[in-house]
């Protein structure tokens, strides 16, 4: 019987920015991002997620806001691994200015309407250069349902976690341009691969996590 690897994904995506990605030896469990609840804080929701994890010492992989909530469940059940990419670990590898933000509700002002446009600017900052891509975020920001974008954007600025998560492994790109590499202390890094590189870096991410898992 094949191991399971439960997978979050990132804001609002879904298995498809995986679909490069070599899980073969596994049984993949995509978590589903579920409706959050007014004012909910980021364990609650954690808690509820945990519905969905059946396995006892699960291996988690986190993408971007899919690897907090990794951390997250860590920090509430025992698990054997966490792999993130392109992600965070504690609240200091989240850029000082995105912190800055959240403390004064500037985050709030942002129309939500203007964040799931796909454009230049949408496209320039997650690393999307091919067709593929490019269609591939545009569609991600599309389906991304409105009120857990804003709620999630919430928990990102303002995330609060300083502990250490025990079995982590933290894989980034040195050209991120959404969570900067400067910012973060990875275990691997992955030379000019930034927030798609789950697409456009498979080949390096798939040597990375074929030795780690």
């Amino acid at each position: 019987m094949k191991r399971e690897l439960y997978i979050f994904s990132g804001l609002g995506a879904d298995e498809n920015v995986f679909q490069q990605l070599d899980f073969s030896g596994f049984a993949t469990i995509f978590v589903k991002w579920i409706v959050p609840n007014d004012e909910e804080t980021i364990e609650n929701y954690t808690t509820r997620l945990l519905e969905q994890i059946k396995t006892e010492k699960p291996i988690l992989i986190g993408l971007s806001f899919g690897g907090m909530i990794a951390v997250e469940v860590a920090k509430q059940i025992d698990t054997e691994k966490v792999i993130l990419i392109a992600s965070a670990k504690t609240k200091k590898e989240i850029p000082f200015y995105y912190r800055f933000a959240g403390q004064l509700g500037i985050h709030k002002l942002l129309p939500t309407r203007l964040l799931k446009k796909s454009n230049l600017i949408t496209n320039w900052f997650f690393g999307a250069s091919s067709m593929l891509e490019k269609q591939l975020l545009k569609q991600i920001l599309t389906d991304t349902n409105p009120v857990f974008l804003k709620w999630a954007i919430d928990k990102i600025v303002r995330w609060k976690n300083q502990a250490t998560t025990k079995n982590v492994f933290h894989i980034h790109g040195t050209s991120d341009r959404i969570l900067p590499f400067k910012f973060v202390n990875c275990d691997s890094e992955i030379r000019n691969g930034g927030h798609f590189m789950t697409l456009n870096k498979s080949d390096e991410l798939n040597s990375i996590l074929q030795n780690k898992l």
